[in-house]
């Protein structure tokens, strides 16, 4: 599909949600949008109408800033005048989507089996759904103050005047919000793509792709030309906007600096203030969008360094180390992986019925199954809930230091089995420290929307059994002791970025599933069960990093030449350093 001629207009051009967003004031001089409020300015050097001149822009931005003489300004255009060459802080490229664009033919099957199970509409009004959904993608993921403000300010901007702003919804069956979308279609050529989740609680494969989908269907039925999709950022959001036909359409660069008192460009940068919040929400709305059904919205990225290549008679595949909760996300490397792989597996089954299923059975208790708490001394219980908890009481809420959903330790120990209570606490001290991401779940997702095989290898049952297996004075004494949770948690961090097996597992041996019937047994199980894939090659699989040790030299001993993959130039060189090449 070609892109569509002549395209000088960009998402900035819808003025009345700009001044929405930014409570400022529209200004328009020699054909160029302006907003200023207080003692910023926000220039949007794409020309209103007619062919963009550079020496024009400047012209016009040195006016406005002479006239509101602004302290912090920022600027866009494709391509910024020399005068501001210094403060350029982003090059890049929007895409935009044909209106008259058929969904990709690998998506219309899945998007077939969504429908069954969705009631996509769309609507305006911000509902009880939709402020739970907001809440529980802020929970679990973490974002910028920038994101946040685009999150919090919804409501507000679907009832500011002249603006069109609307939610494309996607409901489940038991009236639960899959997703959501949030469009502006004000402009009267294109659409914009603002922001939007999908929920893991009412989680439904594809409901994201069922959106962008309507997205598309209903801006054609409106005479729109095309779709606003935003600038590429990198591979990921490239190739997804590239997978529903998107285009690139123009060059993009951005600059912020500081006006000096001679009312020309100063210092560089703006510092962290609010007024740059505001200016990154307005003007690089489209740098945190990703692939709808991953939240649209790309987290902080890390190379991956746990990942070893498999190769025998010719045939190739990956196994990588995984973490059921970390700080970051890796997923332009999986994206980067499965595009090279026909099948992608895991330890078991990742879906949110599956996930639901496990998490009941953790709270489930017979009368057979001990109790945490009655093992455990008051002082213990006050222990773990301070370091759980965090900061509390008055001062702490008043410094916004205090966790706004603290777990509720007491009752975790009295209501949930013996491997969800320490499960379900550690996760809860690691989210509070910004370990809101999983690393097995993101790959999971990343590979059903990019339509690969996705196998679990064991099933919820194995997987509970090998659980319950786990001994109580392990938990225990896990549990006593949660004053090494916060040196566990860095360490882990540091050698799982650094990709150092050995110092990862030496951190982890007092951790409750380090045992053999969970490692050790599994081991085994997963060796036999992933031997037909990764002989056949094209295929990658997901293990918890603990599993690694065992499977490594259990796959050499079955013929693989197993290498791990050094990600960048520092894990080259420190693994030089340790001989480990």
């Amino acid at each position: 599909m070609e892109q569509p001629p002549s395209i000088t207009t960009v998402p900035e051009h819808s003025v009345a949600f700009m001044q929405a967003m930014s409570g400022g004031e529209a200004l328009f001089r020699d054909g160029f949008l302006f907003l200023a409020g207080g003692d910023w300015l926000i220039a949007v050097g794409y020309p209103l109408q007619g062919e963009y001149d550079a020496a024009a822009f400047a012209g016009a931005l040195e006016a406005v800033i002479s006239e509101r003489k602004p302290e912090d300004c920022w600027a866009i255009a494709p391509e910024l005048p020399p005068s501001l060459a210094l403060y350029v802080t982003e090059r890049d490229v929007f895409y935009v989507l044909p209106s008259d664009s058929p969904v990709p033919a690998r998506l219309r099957g899945p998007l077939a089996k969504a429908a069954q199970r969705l009631r996509v509409e769309e609507g305006r009004e911000f509902s009880a759904a939709h402020r739970r959904l907001w809440a529980e993608f802020l929970r679990r993921k973490e974002v910028k103050p920038q994101v946040r403000e685009l999150f919090a300010r919804t409501s507000l901007v679907l009832r500011a005047p002249e603006t069109d702003i609307r939610l494309l919804n996607a409901w489940d069956a038991n009236g639960g919000l899959a997703a959501c979308l949030v469009m502006d279609c004000g402009p009267e050529e294109f659409d914009s793509y603002i922001i939007g989740a999908h929920s893991r609680a009412a989680y439904i494969p594809h409901a994201g792709d069922a959106l962008f989908a309507r997205m598309l269907e209903s801006a054609k039925a409106r005479g729109k030309r095309y779709i606003h999709l935003g600038l590429g950022v990198n591979e990921g959001i490239t190739r997804f906007k590239k997978k529903w036909g998107g285009v690139p359409a123009l060059p993009y660069q951005a600059a912020s600096w500081k006006r000096g008192s001679s009312g020309k460009a100063g210092e560089s940068g703006a510092g962290g203030s609010a007024r740059e919040a505001v200016y990154h929400t307005l003007l690089s709305l489209s740098q945190r969008q990703r692939s709808t059904t991953n939240d649209l919205l790309f987290p902080p990225q890390r190379p991956y360094a746990m990942l070893w290549e498999l190769t025998k008679n010719g045939k190739r595949s990956w196994i990588g180390g995984t973490a059921h909760a970390f700080r970051y996300s890796f997923a332009d490397a999986f994206s980067r992986i499965f595009a090279g792989v026909d099948t992608v597996i895991f330890e078991g089954p990742l879906d949110a019925a599956s996930l639901a299923a496990f998490g009941r059975h953790g709270r489930t208790l017979d009368a057979d199954t001990p109790r945490v708490i009655e093992y455990l001394r008051e002082e213990e219980i006050r222990h773990l809930e301070r370091v759980v908890h965090g900061p509390q009481g008055a001062w702490a809420k008043f410094l916004n230091m205090a966790w706004p959903s603290p777990a509720d330790v007491r009752g975790i120990l009295s209501t949930h089995r013996p491997w969800s209570v320490f499960f379900t606490l550690y996760y809860a001290f690691l989210e509070r420290h910004g370990w809101n991401k999983s690393v097995d779940l993101e790959a999971w997702e990343i590979a059903h929307d990019m339509g690969r095989n996705v196998i679990g290898m064991e099933s919820i049952d194995e997987q509970i059994a090998s659980l319950e297996s786990v001994p109580m004075e392990r938990i225990l004494n896990f549990l006593r002791h949660p004053e090494d949770w916060k040196r566990r948690m860095r360490q882990s961090l540091a050698f799982y970025l650094d990709g150092d097996l050995q110092r990862m597992f030496n951190t982890s041996t007092e951790f409750p599933t380090r045992t053999n019937t969970v490692i050790g047994l599994r081991d085994q199980r997963f060796r036999e069960r992933m031997m037909p894939y990764i002989e056949q090659g094209r295929t990658a699989v997901f293990v918890g990093t603990a599993h690694m040790l065992n499977l490594e030299k259990m796959l050499r001993e079955d013929g693989f030449t197993v290498a791990q993959l050094r990600p960048t130039l520092r894990h080259k060189l420190r693994a030089w350093f340790k001989g480990n090449t």
